[in-house]
């Protein structure tokens, strides 16, 4: 060996790349871990979709957006709430209460496949009366509203028992769109609540004579 052949900067070379590599091969670590969360990320949304209508998961969530899929639906939920609001009393609770009980009456005679006359005409008409019911500010004896709501209920249900999906849970199915249906009468009764102003009883009534228009456009197929 030379007398003159010093190793060390060879050493301190080698060094130096094993050190400079060490973040170059964590980065590469790194974006391979992030490659793979991602894929696997991409995954999961076609997965999860896959199972959107299977179980009572399914059923579920199906049930709940039903109601909600239809103006037809929404204007008249909307208007038992609101209407009870306005009629005040005993009624702001117990018409939002009827309406789902007999919907989901309703909605097993339309799974298991019993006819019931003029749905779609029923679930039309039940817009206009609600809706005129608020707008001319009608107050009847509490049996007679509940009477009212509960027949219009029967349309209602019957029609999303018969638009049950082949693949969803009934149960599950049908304790989704009572709680969608509960929570737009809660929505009309926040509304109703209006009343306790001068302003806010013009509001309302305003209000029950667009439901009205509403059911109207559904009834003679306007909208």
């Amino acid at each position: 060996m030379s007398p003159h052949y010093n190793p060390t900067p060879l050493y301190r070379q080698s060094v130096a790349l094993t050190v400079g590599a060490a973040p170059i091969a964590a980065g590469c670590s790194r974006r391979v871990r992030l490659g793979a969360v991602l894929i696997l990320m991409a995954l999961l949304p076609a997965t999860a979709s896959a199972h959107t209508e299977t179980g009572a998961l399914g059923g579920f969530v199906s049930g709940f957006t039903h109601p909600l899929t239809g103006l037809d639906h929404m204007v008249a939920m909307v208007a038992v709430g609101l209407w009870g609001a306005f009629l005040g009393g005993r009624a702001m609770w117990m018409l939002p209460v009827v309406f789902p009980v007999v919907m989901a009456f309703g909605g097993a005679l339309g799974v298991l496949g019993v006819p019931f006359p003029a749905v779609e005409t029923g679930i039309a008409v039940s817009g206009v009366v609600l809706g005129l019911m608020v707008a001319f500010a009608v107050k009847p004896p509490l049996w007679v509203a509940a009477l009212i709501v509960g027949l219009f209920g029967m349309f209602h249900g019957h029609a999303h028992g018969t638009e049950l999906p082949a693949t969803a849970n009934a149960l599950a199915y049908s304790v989704g769109f009572v709680v969608s249906t509960g929570l737009l009468h809660l929505s009309g009764i926040a509304l109703g609540l209006l009343v306790r102003w001068p302003w806010g009883k013009i509001v309302v009534r305003a209000g029950g004579f667009a439901i009205a228009v509403v059911g109207l456009g559904f009834l003679f197929n306007f909208l």
